[in-house]
C-alpha cells in the first residue's frame, strides 16, 4: 500500500523542499497512513517536523493543546473541525503547513455519529487555507482507509502544485 502512496509523496516532499518549507500531519480515519507515506521519503526530516494520529478526545487534547471551548459547535469529519486541527498542528509543531484529516472510516459506529465512509480534509500553508471531503458511502474500513488518504495525498499535492 505504502508503495502505491509513494510517488505523490516524493511530489510533495519535493515541492516543500523547494520552498525550504515544512509539515506537520494529523491524521484521523487514516491511521498515520498519511505521515507514513511522507516518511517513505528518504531525507523527510527536510520537510517533515512530526504529528500525531488523533484518534479519541484525549488524543485531540494533547496533540493540539487547545481549550475544549475552541471546538464549540463543531461536529467531527467537517470542514471547520479539520481546518482547526490542520492549523494547530502547523502551529503547534512550528511548521509552515498542516494538514488534517478527520473522518469514520467505518467497520463500526462512530463516537460522535458520523456516518461511514466520510473523509474531511484540510491542508494549510503560508495565505492558504483548503479542504477536500470525500465520500465512499461504504463501510469497508480497511477500503477506506486507503481512499482517504489517497485523497488526502491528492489533495495536498494539488494545492501545494497551486492553481492550474
Amino acid at each position: 500500500m505504502l508503495e502505491e502512496f509513494h510517488q505523490t509523496a516524493v511530489r510533495i516532499a519535493d515541492a516543500l523542499k523547494a520552498r525550504g518549507q515544512k509539515i506537520a500531519v494529523a491524521d484521523g480515519a487514516t491511521g498515520g497512513l498519511i505521515a507514513a507515506s511522507l516518511l517513505t521519503v528518504p531525507g523527510a526530516l527536510q520537510f517533515y517536523v512530526g504529528g500525531g494520529v488523533v484518534y479519541s478526545l484525549r488524543a485531540r487534547d494533547v496533540l493540539f493543546d487547545l481549550p475544549r471551548d475552541a471546538y464549540a459547535g463543531m461536529r467531527s469529519a467537517t470542514t471547520d473541525y479539520a481546518l482547526l486541527q490542520a492549523r494547530a498542528i502547523r502551529d503547534r509543531f512550528g511548521a509552515e503547513w498542516g494538514i488534517a484529516e478527520s473522518g469514520s472510516a467505518g467497520g463500526s459506529t462512530h463516537p460522535l455519529g458520523v456516518a461511514s465512509g466520510i473523509s474531511v480534509c484540510a491542508v494549510v500553508g503560508p495565505g492558504v487555507e483548503q479542504v477536500r471531503v470525500t465520500e465512499t458511502a461504504s463501510d469497508d474500513r480497511i477500503a477506506n482507509m486507503v481512499t482517504f488518504t489517497r485523497a488526502a495525498l491528492d489533495h495536498l499535492a494539488a494545492v501545494l502544485r497551486g492553481p492550474d
